[in-house]
């Protein structure tokens, strides 16, 4: 029976919530904003390379997201240090930033089915005080 979560799942798992330490406490770069959170890791079998996807908080234009990304690609070194000390690896993977939409993409799912479904709901109350006149 092969094992639910790999090594490099767990991993990925422990990277993910200690990289969420690093920035909050550790990171003062202004570019980055209030709220940087990392939605996920995955990490490659070999554990030498790493995807972090982020979400900032105050991603109102692409251009906060290309100054947070930029700023988390020039502190990357810095924190690939602090995450070897802390998780204490033979080999820090090497970390690439990217941006993680699907968070923006959800809520404006969500915004459309909301507007539908009261769009539909106006109709059937016209509609229906509509019979009731006849």
């Amino acid at each position: 029976m092969a094992k639910e979560f790999g090594r490099s799942q767990r991993v990925a798992q422990e990277m993910q919530k200690e990289i969420a330490i690093i920035l909050q406490r550790e990171i003062k770069d202004p570019r980055l904003g209030l709220m940087t959170t990392v939605s996920g890791v995955e990490v490659s079998r070999d554990l030498a390379y790493a995807k972090v996807y982020v979400t900032f908080l105050n991603d109102d234009d692409a251009e906060n997201v290309k100054q947070g990304l930029k700023a988390l690609k020039e502190a990357s070194g810095y924190i690939r240090t602090l995450l070897g000390k802390a998780m204490r690896l033979r080999i820090v993977p090497e970390l690439t930033f990217f941006y993680d939409n699907s968070l923006v993409e959800g809520m404006r799912m969500s915004n459309l089915v909301s507007n539908v479904i009261k769009q539909d709901e106006a109709r059937r109350g016209r509609a229906d005080d509509g019979d009731k006149e006849e």
